[in-house]
């Protein structure tokens, strides 16, 4: 088997497209959020009364996978979970000094160049 014969079927595998699957991460969050919800024995009333995020927006998040981000941290707070939020976008993680010493090196810009 060559290497393109590989990168074909990684790149054909369910598996790998679901962690670019904006709806796929997106059912998986509410799902997590759920379970922890089950969890902490919290009915979908009861947890809306406690993070003032509205009935009906929890219900339509678990159940359609969509919600603010405020209301997403509001029911993060709530259920104890902002720890989760902190590596979202979080600084590069280097892998050697040279590479600490060149992102020192770097000008820090305050916008990006590319257009999409």
């Amino acid at each position: 088997m060559n290497n393109f014969d590989i990168k074909d079927n990684i790149l054909s595998s369910n598996a790998f497209l679901e962690d670019f699957n904006p709806s796929k991460i997106s059912e998986g969050i509410a799902g997590r959020f759920k379970q922890r919800r089950l969890e902490l024995n919290l009915t979908q009333a009861a947890l809306s009364k406690m993070s003032g995020v509205s009935l009906g927006t929890l219900k339509r998040f678990e159940n359609k996978c969509e919600i603010s981000l405020k209301s997403l941290v509001k029911l993060a707070i709530s259920l104890e979970a902002v720890e989760d939020f902190k590596n979202i976008f979080s600084k590069q993680n280097f892998e050697s000094i040279d590479e600490v010493i060149n992102a020192q090196k770097s000008v820090k810009r305050q916008r990006g160049r590319k257009n999409v």
